[in-house]
């Protein structure tokens, strides 16, 4: 297969690279990874949270370091091992890992989305199961790992309070979110800051079904004025949604925001090659309330 599909954005694809803690394998979008060191001497932080290691600084930059391990119940992590560094949510994080095994391509139509035995609101670190030959891989919920340790990291939710009050938008917004606890958020404070008619999607394909089907039915634009998804989703991620969406005579009418922890210089590029109309990293709910009013405005106005 052509590698340089890769480079391409909207295929429904994603790199997951594979390592371990102890005999179990897990997994984490390549997406989020700076680079992988080898394991380095840190600085304990005093009265810090249980899994926090410490501080390191690799080429001048203060980074945390988080013991996976100790996350995830098992015993802590010995001297040794990967530090696996991340970027999203505009943090650079350290993750202590074992061992990195390697990467594998997979589609988001593989990830199985673990039941609700396992992913309940709260309290599931994983947000899906990849099948590698005889083997388990679970990916985990790394921005629910950080916001546990340090919930100031997740949404900005108070970034809304000052804007309630606002006069009540009838306008319907569609949003792709498979994280329940997210999705709840955003739809929180979409209520609170005026827009009541929300249309909630766990992942882009049952995004894009409700699209066409409303698209069928002959009045998707009265419909739907805007549309939020995330980027990682299973079955169908952000990406390939919004593809769809603009490459659609109808449908790329409607605005579409991505609002995703992987937004950075990269993704935000690839973003404006599939037409994403805005895009916000996941703390920033406030700018996303903003980004809404003017587009939904714009698109009314333009008709």
């Amino acid at each position: 297969m052509d590698t340089n599909i890769l480079l391409e954005t909207g295929t429904n694809e994603l790199e997951v690279l594979e390592f371990t803690l102890g005999d179990n394998h897990y997994g984490i979008n390549v997406a989020k990874i700076r680079e992988i060191l080898t394991y380095q001497a840190v600085t304990p932080i005093p009265n810090a949270h249980p899994s926090v290691e410490g501080i390191f600084m690799p080429r001048d930059v203060m980074m945390t370091v988080i013991d996976l391990k100790r996350c995830l119940g098992m015993q802590p992590s010995e001297e040794g091992g990967l530090f696996i560094i991340t970027n999203f949510n505009k943090l650079n994080i350290a993750f202590h890992v074992d061992e990195v095994i390697g990467i594998h391509r997979v589609s988001w139509e593989d990830i199985i989305k673990p039941d609700s035995t396992i992913n309940t609101e709260d309290n599931s670190a994983s947000t899906g199961v990849i099948k590698l030959g005889d083997k388990l891989v679970v990916i985990l919920d790394f921005e629910k790992i950080v916001t546990d340790i340090s919930p100031e990291t997740g949404l900005k939710v108070s970034d809304v309070d000052n804007m309630t009050g606002r006069e009540r938008c009838d306008s319907p917004i569609l949003i792709a979110e498979d994280s329940p606890l997210l999705g709840k958020l955003i739809t929180d404070c979409l209520k609170k800051s005026g827009y009541t008619n929300i249309i909630m999607n766990m992942n882009g394909q049952e995004a894009w079904d409700k699209l066409c089907q409303m698209k069928a039915e002959g009045d998707v634009l009265d419909k739907v004025h805007c549309i939020i998804t995330d980027i990682e989703m299973p079955l169908m991620d952000g990406h390939r949604l919004t593809k769809l969406v603009k490459t659609d005579d109808v449908l790329k009418k409607i605005p579409v925001v991505i609002f995703s922890s992987l937004v950075n210089e990269e993704m935000r590029r690839k973003g404006e090659q599939i037409g994403a109309d805005a895009q916000l990293t996941k703390p920033e709910i406030g700018s996303l309330v903003s980004a809404i009013d003017e587009l939904i405005d714009k698109g009314l106005s333009s008709r």
